[in-house]
């Protein structure tokens, strides 16, 4: 299930880049299609791998690996309905709200049940679900709260990005990176656990301040950046070497930190009313997620594919993936931030690098359909 969310986050991901070009669809259908349909079901499906290791517990049972096929079904409605013009999307939030107070609940009882004392990592998780579930929310008081529709978007949408994504994605980079270069980093625990509450009281005045209270915007980045630079500088101590690579992981997961704190600027100034909502997201989907994902996917992929001990073959597959992705980051990057800012040219740098991903992610692909045939 994990490498079908993972190759279906990244063609959702083409696809939001691609249909702006042939199809006059509304901003709302492509940002839903990369992240309602893409993220959201990828990182519920990467939560229920992770919270069985940081809680030290069994696997999840079935009913729980159903629960992102759940959100990728009310991902394609959300998607589905903004690409129509309908409003399918109240019932695709609340397909996605129930998926959500589920899992929600699950890790409640893995974190009550853990062999010991839980990773402070899950705790981050619990947040970033929990600011699913108001995001999730807010769509459907959409329905009772008319006059308030365009405050409840922006917290909604910012809920989700900075919240549910911005919260897993530093989370787990904290223990990723490390895990991809073979080194620890000592730090990472007590880091997180003194920063989720910086994180989390900058996520709520971020989504606050958009939707209601523009200055709040600015003291909730202000706050975030208080774990950003800890986790930046932890980095270039330890790993200022690997980062500056041409190949491997860790290139794209420090592109994804810079990217991500660009885009708390970037939504800043919209919520100052200097970027509209499309750019806003452009730069995050671009700058922060098509590093993230491919670097994660390009890590992670291969153990999916193939639980257990870990071969030559993972290490085949896992270099193939992970072949030029320097140059990746710093496409994505810089092609995410110059679209933001308002320079069109910018999109050309994201589209090339995400194509040489497809291509290399279609190649690993036939790598592991040919083991499965015994072909390998």
């Amino acid at each position: 299930m994990l490498v079908v969310l993972a190759l279906t986050a990244v063609a959702s991901f083409a696809g939001a880049v691609a249909l702006p070009w042939f199809t006059p669809l509304p901003p709302a259908a492509h940002i839903h299609l990369a992240l309602a349909m893409g993220v959201m079901p990828l990182i519920v499906g990467a939560m229920s791998h992770f919270v069985p290791v940081l809680t030290r517990s069994s696997a999840p049972h079935a009913g729980v690996r159903l629960i992102p096929a759940a959100a990728l079904t009310a991902g394609a409605l959300a998607f589905f309905s903004f690409a129509a013009s309908n409003q399918f999307y109240y019932f695709a939030a609340l397909l996605a709200l129930t998926a959500a107070a589920a899992f929600a609940a699950w890790i409640v009882r893995r974190a009550a049940g853990a062999f010991g004392k839980p990773h402070p990592c899950l705790y981050w998780y619990s947040a970033a679900i929990g600011c699913l579930l108001l995001a999730l929310a807010a769509v459907v008081a959409m329905a009772f709260w008319p006059e308030q529709r365009l405050a409840l978007k922006r917290l909604h949408l910012h809920l989700n990005t900075v919240g549910f994504i911005g919260l897993t994605a530093i989370a787990t980079l904290q223990v990723l990176l490390p895990t991809a270069v073979g080194r620890p980093d000592p730090q990472a625990a007590a880091r997180l656990r003194a920063d989720l509450k910086w994180a989390l009281a900058g996520t709520l005045l971020v989504a606050a301040g958009a939707a209601w209270l523009k200055p709040l915007a600015w003291a909730g980045a202000t706050l975030w950046a208080v774990p950003l630079l800890r986790l930046g500088r932890s980095w270039l101590a330890l790993f200022a070497s690997d980062i500056r690579r041409i190949h491997g992981a860790a290139p794209s997961l420090a592109a994804a930190l810079a990217g991500f704190a660009a885009s708390l600027s970037f939504g800043g100034l919209h919520a100052a009313g200097i970027l509209d909502t499309t750019a806003t997201a452009h730069a995050f989907i671009l700058a922060f997620l098509l590093p993230l994902v491919t670097g994660a996917v390009s890590q992670l992929l291969p153990v999916w594919a193939r639980p257990g001990p870990q071969t030559a073959w993972h290490a085949r597959v896992r270099q193939d993936l992970m072949f030029g992705s320097g140059w990746r980051a710093m496409l994505f990057l810089s092609g995410g931030l110059l679209l933001g800012l308002g320079w069109r040219g910018g999109f050309a740098l994201s589209v090339a690098a995400l194509a040489a991903f497809v291509l290399q992610l279609a190649a690993a692909a036939k790598t592991v359909l040919n083991r499965e045939r015994g072909l390998e």
